[in-house]
């Protein structure tokens, strides 16, 4: 195993472990935690609320860096050369990359503090909702990339050339 294909595993690891936990803390966000919440009181719920934010924001943050820079990684240094010229492929990745950049906002806002999107985050339960659908997708798409559509196997040098440009020979034929 080269240096390559250690920095390609640890990006592969990082991306789906940045994703899990995201996703999981959004999950026990929406159907545990908030459920949970909803007997206390006014205040008690606000300092729970800020007590929590103020630890996940962290870990939103440092996942979407994680997810963005092992994401791009995969795409440019793996995907790219095993997919190259497959529009199915690169238009699913297109989508699923788009789509990333949503859940990517939404979990901002969501673990934010800034004025201007609190209207959100008083209806966090549905937003929360969206951003577990949009992030079901998101693996939904990467999951049918990863099985159904298929690389092309890297290229042999030396065999690449006699596969894909056998050598015809002609022979005159005697009369």
């Amino acid at each position: 195993m080269d240096g390559m294909t250690l920095i390609d595993v640890f990006s592969r690891w990082a991306h789906i472990g940045a994703a899990i936990v995201l996703i999981g803390g959004s999950v026990f966000t929406r159907f545990v935690l908030m459920p949970a919440a909803t007997g206390l009181q006014e205040s008690e719920h606000d300092a729970l609320r800020e007590r929590i934010m103020g630890r996940w924001r962290k870990f939103v943050m440092g996942g979407i860096l994680v997810l963005l820079v092992s994401g791009f990684y995969n795409y440019i240094m793996v995907a790219i050369p095993a997919h190259k010229g497959d529009g199915l492929y690169h238009g699913l990745m297109g989508t699923k990359i788009l789509l990333g950049i949503g859940a990517f906002f939404l979990a901002s806002v969501l673990a934010g503090r800034s004025p201007r999107f609190e209207g959100l985050r008083e209806q966090s339960a549905k937003w929360l909702g969206i951003l577990i659908l949009i992030s079901a997708i998101v693996v939904a798409i990467g999951g049918f990339l990863k099985v159904a559509v298929k690389s092309r196997p890297a290229p042999d040098s030396a065999s690449t050339l006699q596969s894909e440009y056998p050598v015809v020979r002609y022979t005159a034929k005697a009369r």
